[in-house]
């Protein structure tokens, strides 16, 4: 059921993704502070789903099926804003690269796999994926703002970049592991 608070939470996380595009593109401060907020505001949402669905029985097929796909779209769509601005440049859009890649080819299996009436649950690295990458994305949306409010030795665009290489490397083993856990299906063509 759409309305339910957990469905409609995922479903938000959707509904920011243009609000989030337009506002990388005010001026001055805002630019990196309304981002932010907003990718912040996303995230928790992430988090909150799946708790109140829990916490109020109400675990659905449509929010199985949305969530993932909210959190590759927040995803993907802030990697390829940052990039596209410049704060994800150089040897880092190389982890940038591998996480939206590892998020495709994870999707094309769960459509294959689901096809075939295979389930294949998020895994707790996974989940871990999940929140290294939102961090880390949270530090590079703040850009040079955030570079102004922490301590010199800790930059937000550098603790940004190490937590993208961290994401990306944790992207490749939860990657893996499904294309492992997928790969007897595969093999059979059942």
């Amino acid at each position: 059921m759409i309305t339910s608070l957990p469905n409609l939470l995922t479903l938000s996380r959707i509904a920011v993704i243009p609000a989030l595009i337009a506002s990388f593109y005010l001026d001055g401060e805002y630019a990196f502070w309304v981002p932010l907020a907003l990718f912040t505001i996303a995230g928790l949402t992430d988090i909150l789903d799946g708790y109140v669905a829990r916490a109020m029985n109400e675990q659905s097929s449509l929010g199985k099926f949305m969530d993932p796909i909210a959190d590759k779209l927040l995803v993907a769509t802030t990697i390829l804003m940052l990039v596209a601005l410049d704060r994800i440049d150089g040897w880092t859009v190389l982890p940038a690269l591998i996480i939206v890649l590892r998020e495709i080819v994870v999707s094309g299996l769960r459509e294959f796999l689901a096809e075939i009436r295979v389930s294949v649950p998020v895994s707790a690295l996974g989940k871990w994926k999940t929140v290294v990458q939102l961090v880390a994305l949270g530090f590079l949306i703040s850009g040079t703002a955030g570079d102004r409010v922490l301590p010199d030795a800790l930059a937000a665009t550098m603790i940004g970049d190490l937590g993208l290489w961290v994401a990306a490397v944790i992207t490749l083993i939860s990657g893996y592991d499904y294309l492992r856990a997928g790969k007897t299906h595969l093999r059979d063509g059942v």
